[in-house]
């Protein structure tokens, strides 16, 4: 199908972006490598009467060391996040997952903040940062807040930015000497995970993070008690499913869903040693 017509803004800083955002509120829609928001254009399911290009913002392009995290630019490319020297030193199981988004072409133009700002509950990169426990720095015309990762998710495709808000960094916690696995099961090369497991060790704490579990991306909080109290990984991933709400389609069940769940959990928690 092809999308409804539309205006075009391409914003050469911050603040043009942010002024279009005040401009024109619910209305408009950051465009940045555009893989999450023009199927849902041509698809009619998203219809916004004005674009706003921020793709060539470089100084939202960035992977610095920040002391105690990794501060990432929403614009850094996929490429960029997957080959980082820092990210593979400090956050290895970011780089491990983002080479699983889509294929070598997507992971070049996508960026990792549009996967984020996009709120899919089956989009790999979510749940590495709720794994993670990462802080999410949004912009507008009061200027910078942080939010944390557990509230940044409000509901299917939706975060609490505000429509005069933007994305513009994402903090991911270093963790050199931590241990992880990233699991996700789909029918076919490069199709959106069925269901995926994020999980992370860092010393004593756990964190694990579950891809297409519900209607947002979800934590995993009954095994992270569970592993927390000395349980193994088997005993731990069979709590996996708890309190969630997995969706029904043509790909699987609810009940398929929370096998698949338990058992990526406890694949993801033996890769990481548990």
């Amino acid at each position: 199908m092809i999308p409804l017509g539309f205006d075009y803004i391409r914003a050469e800083s911050t603040d043009e972006a942010l002024a279009a955002l005040a401009d024109h509120g619910d209305e408009a829609k950051l465009l940045a490598g555009g893989h999450s928001l023009l199927p849902l254009m041509k698809l009619r399911l998203a219809t916004p009467a004005v674009l706003v290009d921020i793709g060539r913002l470089d100084n939202l392009s960035y992977i610095t060391d920040a002391g105690d995290h990794l501060a990432i630019g929403a614009l850094t490319r996929h490429r960029a996040v997957e080959t980082s020297d820092l990210v593979r030193s400090f956050a290895g199981l970011l780089a491990e997952a983002t080479s699983h988004v889509g294929d070598p072409q997507v992971r070049h133009i996508g960026t990792i903040g549009g996967s984020i700002a996009h709120g899919d509950p089956a989009s790999d990169l979510p749940s590495v940062l709720v794994a993670m426990r990462a802080t999410l720095v949004a912009q507008g015309p009061s200027g910078k807040r942080e939010i944390a990762v557990d509230d940044f998710f409000t509901g299917f495709l939706e975060t609490s930015l505000a429509d005069n808000e933007m994305l513009t960094e994402i903090r991911v916690p270093k963790m050199p000497d931590a241990t992880w696995g990233f699991q996700k099961f789909n029918r076919r090369a490069q199709d959106w995970a069925i269901v995926g497991v994020a999980a992370v060790v860092n010393n004593a704490s756990s964190g694990v993070g579950l891809v297409n579990m519900d209607s947002l991306p979800v934590r995993a909080a009954g095994v992270e008690a569970a592993l927390d109290a000395g349980a193994s990984a088997s005993d731990a991933a069979a709590v996996a499913a708890d309190g969630t709400n997995p969706p029904s389609d043509l790909n699987a069940g609810p009940e398929y869903r929370e096998h698949l769940a338990r058992v990526l959990t406890r694949r993801a928690l033996e890769a990481a040693g548990r």
